[in-house]
């Protein structure tokens, strides 16, 4: 199974299932009470491998606690069963809006002097109401300007951030939020020893809700808004969405909301929304990761226990009638055409659930289901696959399909029809279901692993009303169904009874521009404290030292009998592995190599077909892969250990064997170049990678180096085939993760031969960075937002420049109390997404850059390049700030741990430094004595009247080239020439 749709399938696991206790369940899952040390009562479930604490406080409030040891760490998530279904008609997007506003403080976080501070909420409040009810838009307009006028004054006595400031002092990562439809749920991961700090700012933060700096966060919520309008993939599901939901909210409101009500928000309602579900017993609290269960529990009840709870009445929501006949739904855009089905399903905690999961990883499990096999492995689609989504009311089961070239959307649809169809049928190995299953467990082993995929799973738990007990034992009730069952199930679910939504290529008529209100930037305050900031910072915390890896003592080594180095690190927590065998080279080494080792992936041996292959490494619950990138090149094996043997043997069979194949090279060339063609539709690949190549390398780059059409034509697949088979004749090295060292090397001396001499590497083809500065590269895209990427060419890279480059990015650049996001999104409001960095080169020969991007609408882009520029040219200082930052840096050194095979893959990344030790520990001391004299001297040496290029994405007709030019050359790129792509693709096979 791929990554990607395992962890998938994993997240709507960790979602949905919900079924009723089955007391002949063949594996129990019993929840039995117990009494902490403290007196307080908890829940356990047995056989649950995850080891949960399920609390419930005397007000309600729900308390998940689960113990992880890898890291001094904890994963938190603050869950709120409030989103957007229960927003009020005339106020959608009330629910994301309030989760914005719930990071701005309280009436002690974010305020200099409240009382001053609430006279000017209250009447900007006053202010919106009268601004929603009138309809003269001239007046409309006049109170707009009064609540800018008022908001300016109000925020001299607010100070931005304070929030995130206190968070990030902690050494936090990862502080965000997110709100869908029956949830907000606000994230942030912990070092453990900070636990005591964190729940004082979280239970002052959700004991009232203040909406300061309203107006400027409302515009970074209509930047979000301009994301989605510019996001083809979102319009497509909110499409399918209203398909499949005519009544519902689900398919009538979308999160984001209705421009017309972002544009007239009542802050009566957002208070409303906030008193009715932001109480104890509608909320809470996970906290995965290295604690104390006793003392844990006692601190949460401490800092939360006192909140009052409320009856919650969540609105009763709409039923929808039956689907008897196809729903069609059509959507716009630049991207790639595509084409989606989807059948609704019953909710959590229905028969649905069970049988759609097994039904989904029948059709796509990244390697042996229907869809795989018959349409992605046999490459007669582009590519295609199904996932499933299950929320409290409904549900359903999307498929999706990408065509080649020439092909039609319908052909797409009509492929992925007679998939169901064979599934309807039976036409699937009778093994399926256990393979399947055993399939989910083995993913479930590794997320069980990570406390953010664990905390993940049980704040899921609470949102949809689910029984962790039923959770524990489902996967064991997947394995009772019947082959029959599932067939009689598909018969009755999968009829004529779907939506299909079709993604086209053109312009979107549905598209609302947003006007820039022109707000007067507001004062941020950076310097100044509230009195709860003060108390906050004087609390003191266990102190946690940090701990830094002797590489050569934690990897260690052995060698097969053939004399291949193998180091190893051993798997302590379960019973998988991961083998790679690694070759120092690449397509810088051989331009055909990525080619040939992507195209095994479609290949048989004389005993197996591909097809044959794929099946019986499934049935093993064993993955291979075979990786080219630019400098390595892996051959890998992943699963369960005790098949290693048979996995590896296996795999070498197919090494040594592999057929080549015409007709599955010819409709590879023929992906390659659709797969070209659709990545012209992508902003992001044009920006990120198309024109950010361009500014660094100019014509002569990576990215342009490839084979046109007539090129990949002309090449024999059986050369790519003696391509990967000759990798066996070089220079090679393993690395192995996971238990019995022994075996895996008696495995590899008994499959892997190799000649007694290797041969070197061939040299390897060097791209030269060009000078930046005085280039603006445009390219023009069918899209609402503009985007900007200025990039900077500086020294080459100087291992002793990683410390105050680390803390410069912490300070200046990244994260939500940083210098460049607070100036450009919170005072400015002139971009959703600002951030800027200093980054170190990731190869000792190569330079470190200077970078900033900004997301914005087109017409703030010449504010927002005036502030951006004047950032990087004018460093502002502050000395609180600073300090913060430095203490932030420094906690996350001391509590990041690197475990596991990361131990492996670090050490790999430091050597293409030139760095043999944990450079971690010289960094830690570095930063401890920097002053922000030392950050200053820093910034006029590396930021500081540096030369940019800047590559810019935008509508033309929106753009502002006036502004452009006074950045440089203004020069319009085409992208098939970013790329070195032909204009016409055509395919002549």
């Amino acid at each position: 199974m791929t990554q990607i749709k395992t962890l998938f399938v994993l997240a709507i696991l960790a979602i949905c299932f919900s079924c009723k206790t089955d007391q002949n369940s063949e594996v129990a899952a019993a929840t039995t009470a117990h009494t902490d040390a403290n007196g307080f009562s908890y829940e356990i479930t047995e056989n649950d491998p995850t080891g949960l604490r399920l609390y419930t406080l005397e007000n309600g409030l729900k308390v998940y606690l689960s113990k992880n040891t890898d890291e001094p760490k904890i994963q938190t998530y603050i869950a709120v069963r409030a989103g957007s279904n229960y927003d009020p008609k005339q106020s959608t997007g009330l629910a994301h809006y309030l989760e914005h506003m719930v990071f701005k403080g309280t009436d002690k976080i974010g305020t200099l002097d409240w009382e001053k501070e609430k006279v000017y909420l209250d009447s900007i409040s006053n202010l919106y109401e009268a601004h929603r009810a009138e309809t003269n838009l001239d007046k409309k307009e006049e109170l707009y300007r009064k609540i800018d006028e008022v908001s300016l004054e109000a925020s001299n006595y607010s100070v931005a951030n304070e929030y995130d400031k206190m968070i990030s002092s902690l050494g936090a990562t990862g502080t965000n939020a997110h709100t869908w439809f029956e949830e907000t749920v606000y994230k942030n991961k912990i070092p453990a020893n900070e636990l005591d700090k964190w729940l004082t700012v979280e239970s002052e933060r959700f004991s009232m809700l203040v909406l300061r700096l309203f107006h400027t966060e409302l515009e970074a919520v209509f930047e979000e808004f301009n994301r989605t309008q510019d996001s083809d993939f979102r319009k497509g599901y909110y499409a399918m969405l209203k398909g499949l939901f005519p009544n519902h909210p689900y398919g009538q409101q979308t999160t984001i909301g209705n421009a017309e009500h972002l544009k007239n928000p009542s802050l009566v309602d957002i208070h409303n929304y906030f008193n009715t579900y932001y109480v104890p017993n509608n909320m809470a609290m996970v906290l995965v990761g290295d604690l104390d269960f006793d003392a844990t529990i006692a601190k949460v009840n401490k800092a939360f226990g006192a909140f009052e709870n409320k009856e919650v009445t969540h609105p009763v929501l709409p039923k929808e009638d039956a689907l008897t006949s196809p729903v069609t739904k059509e959507v716009f855009g630049p991207t790639a055409e595509n084409v989606s089905i989807a059948f609704r399903a019953n909710g959590i905690g229905s028969e649905d659930q069970k049988f759609v999961t097994l039904a989904d990883m029948i059709l796509a499990n990244g390697n042996a289901g229907l869809i795989d096999l018959n349409l992605n492995q046999k490459q007669v689609v582009q590519n295609a696959s199904c996932s499933p989504t299950f929320l409290n009311d409904y549900g359903y089961h999307q498929f999706t399909g990408t065509p080649k070239e020439g092909q039609s959307l319908n052909d797409v649809k009509a492929l992925l029809l007679e998939q169901i169809e064979k599934l309807k049928k039976g036409e699937f190995d009778d093994w399926m279901i256990d393979a399947v299953v055993n399939d989910l467990k083995l993913s479930q082993t590794k997320q069980y692993e990570n406390s953010t995929a664990l905390a993940s799973a049980y704040y899921n738990a609470f949102i949809h009303h689910e029984d962790w007990a039923s959770k524990v034992k489902f996967l064991n009730d997947l394995k009772k169904v019947t082959k029959q069952e599932l067939v009689d199930f598909a018969n009755k679910f999968y009829q004529n009874n779907y939506v299909v939504t079709y993604k086209r290529q053109g312009e979107d008529s549905n598209i609302v521009k947003v006007q820039n209100p022109g707000i007067t930037p507001v004062h941020l305050n950076r310097d100044k404290s509230s009195k709860f900031l003060t108390a906050f910072n004087s609390m003191e915390s266990e102190d946690l030292k940090p701990k830094f890896i002797d590489y050569k003592t934690a990897i260690k080594t052995t060698e097969t009998t053939n004399g291949i180095g193998v180091s190893y690190i051993e798997n302590e927590l379960n019973d998988l592995f991961d083998l790679n065998i690694i070759f120092d080279m690449g397509g810088d080494n051989d331009k055909k190599l990525k080619l040939a080792a992507n195209y095994m992936d479609y290949l048989g041996t004389a005993k197996y077909s591909n097809e044959e292959l794929k099946k019986e490494f499934y049935k093993l619950g064993v993955s291979y892969y075979v990786f080219a990138g630019d400098d390595k090149t892996y051959v890998g094996l992943n699963g369960l250990k005790e098949n290693l043997p048979k996995g590896l043997e296996l795999l070498e069979h197919l090494w040594n064997n592999a057929v080549p194949d015409q007709d599955a090279y010819k409709k590879y060339v023929e992906s390659i170049i659709k797969e070209r063609q659709d990545s012209k539709g992508q902003k992001g690949s044009i920006l990120w990678n198309g024109l950010m190549s361009y500014g660094k390398y100019g014509e002569k780059s990576r990215l342009r180096n490839i084979y046109k059409t007539d090129e990949l034509n002309a090449i024999d697949p059986k050369e790519l085939v003696d391509i990967v088979k000759d990798m066996k004749n070089y220079n090679q090295r393993v690395f192995y993760y996971g238990k019995d060292v022994d075996a895996a090397v008696a495995a590899l001396n008994s499959s892997h031969t190799i000649p007694e001499d290797l041969k070197e590497y061939p040299e390897a083809l060097v791209y030269e960075e060009q000078e930046t500065g005085g280039n603006v590269y445009f390219v023009d895209f069918d899209m609402v937002q503009s985007e900007m990427l200025f990039l900077a060419k500086g020294e080459p890279f100087k291992a002793e420049n990683i410390a105050a480059s680390t803390l410069f990015n912490t300070y200046f650049g990244s994260g939500l109390s940083s210098i460049v996001f607070q100036e450009i999104r919170e005072s400015k409001s002139l971009a959703y997404s600002a951030f800027s960095s200093y980054q170190m080169a990731d190869e000792k020969e190569n330079a470190n850059y200077v970078m900033a991007y900004m997301g914005t609408q087109a017409n703030k882009m010449p504010q927002a390049v005036s502030a951006m520029m004047d950032l990087m040219t004018n460093m502002p200082e502050a000395e609180k700030q600073f300090n913060a930052a430095k203490e932030a840096t420094l906690k996350k050194i001391a509590a990041q741990r690197i475990t596991k095979s990361n131990i492996f893959w670090n050490y790999e990344s430091l050597k293409k430094r030139g760095i043999e030790n944990d450079n971690r520990e010289e960094m830690y001391n570095t930063i401890k004595d920097m002053t922000i004299e030392d950050l200053r001297n820093f910034f006029n040496s590396n930021i500081k009247g540096e030369n940019y290029n800047v590559m810019v994405i935008g509508n033309k007709k929106d753009i502002d080239f006036k502004a452009l030019k006074e950045l440089g050359k203004v020069q319009e790129m085409d992208v098939d020439y970013l790329f070195n792509y032909e204009k016409t693709e055509k395919l002549k096979m």
